[in-house]
């Protein structure tokens, strides 16, 4: 265990990290678990920097807990494999830690999916006397738990949450649409299971694609109970100049729907290009793209029957801009360090 600049990190046995203020009274009354989980390919420095802000600028309120289970190339193992490796973690943390009541999670590109399936598989439901329910409840957080804990913030940075199958969804394909669909029949070639997960061609058993089962509570998985438990879902986007991740996907949105922006809102967060708050659609109420296919169609509807709040943002004139998915993350604080803006907006929001 060690202290760097106001904070502690303690290294598991597993690898994972855990960062909290060094300071002693400020962490005797920290109860907030921030749990943060990397990308495909990644591992627990991903999230360095940003773990670092937090114990920094939250010293009495949070502890930091960057993800272990599922590094390098443990993440070709499919989102649901992943997923159930990180809840059995969560709650390996939560026991270790009694003093923990509240929980969050931020997760960066396909970690964001693997939150998604995580949470399903943690949440709890409140016994709450039926005369005590609101009328209204479907975007509800007085409903469950997550592992036994109060849900705070489920922040996604760059995620796929439509998948990576639809029109410029990955970008580096150039939309190509003849690319785009020979890339969906050899993707798992490359990325195993995981691809399959992502260009929802996954077929476990005659089920419908695993992207398209975390819409809705699947047996006795709680998928959309767990997001509706948080109290805040935050979905961070690049607008451009991310290769990997597109704008529509990773912002929950029609191609309609993409807002237009100009210029940063303010000096503070000059990368920040547009925020909204939407409150949760009617799922019949909701126009259908043209440009839209009936599966992501179906995923857009499932997800944003819950509110969301968006953060979109471009890297357009800077230098680091064609690295922009790793660059929102900070992933590395010397290499993408353009990007802290957009922790320090993440922070600032957090207690909100």
């Amino acid at each position: 265990m060690g202290g760097l600049g106001g904070v502690c990190t303690e290294e598991s046995a597993n690898g994972g990290t855990d960062v909290w203020s060094a300071s002693d009274a400020a962490a005797s009354t920290a109860d907030h678990l921030v749990v943060m989980v990397h990308g495909i390919l990644g591992s627990t420095t991903d999230w360095k920097f940003a773990a670092d802000q937090f114990g920094r600028m939250l010293p009495d309120k949070v502890i930091v807990h960057c993800s272990e289970r599922n590094m390098h190339k443990l993440t070709l193992d499919g989102v649901d494999i992943m997923g159930e490796r990180l809840a059995a973690e969560v709650l390996e943390v939560i026991d270790r830690r009694p003093e923990i009541q509240k929980i969050s999670f931020i997760a960066h590109s396909v970690g964001g999916l693997v939150a998604r399936y995580a949470i399903g598989r943690l949440y709890r439901l409140r016994k709450i006397p039926q005369e005590d329910l609101p009328n209204d409840a479907f975007d509800d957080n007085s409903r469950g738990t997550i592992g036994g804990l109060e849900a705070m913030n489920f922040i996604t940075v760059a995620t796929p949450h439509l998948g990576s199958r639809g029109n410029k969804q990955v970008p580096f394909l150039f939309g190509v649409i003849a690319i785009e669909k020979v890339a969906s029949c050899v993707i798992h070639w490359i990325f195993r299971r995981t691809g399959r997960h992502l260009f929802l061609t996954d077929n476990d058993d005659g089920k419908p694609p695993l992207l398209q089962r975390m819409v809705d509570d699947w047996d006795d998985l709680y998928f959309m109970s767990a997001l509706q438990a948080f109290k805040r879902r935050v979905a961070y986007s690049n607008v451009g100049f991310d290769h990997i991740v597109g704008w529509r996907t990773s912002s929950i949105r029609r191609n309609s729907e993409l807002p237009k922006w100009e210029d940063s809102l303010s000096q503070k967060y000059p990368h920040v290009v547009y925020e909204e708050r939407s409150k949760g659609e009617c799922t019949n109420g909701s126009p259908i793209d043209a440009d839209c296919d009936m599966l992501e169609e179906k995923l857009v509807t499932g997800l944003t029957r819950l509110s969301w709040e968006r953060v979109d943002v471009s890297f357009h004139s800077s230098k680091q801009r064609f690295a922009a998915h790793s660059v929102i993350q900070v992933k590395d604080s010397f290499v993408h360090s353009e990007g802290a803006d957009v922790i320090h907006h993440m922070i600032d929001h957090f207690l909100t």
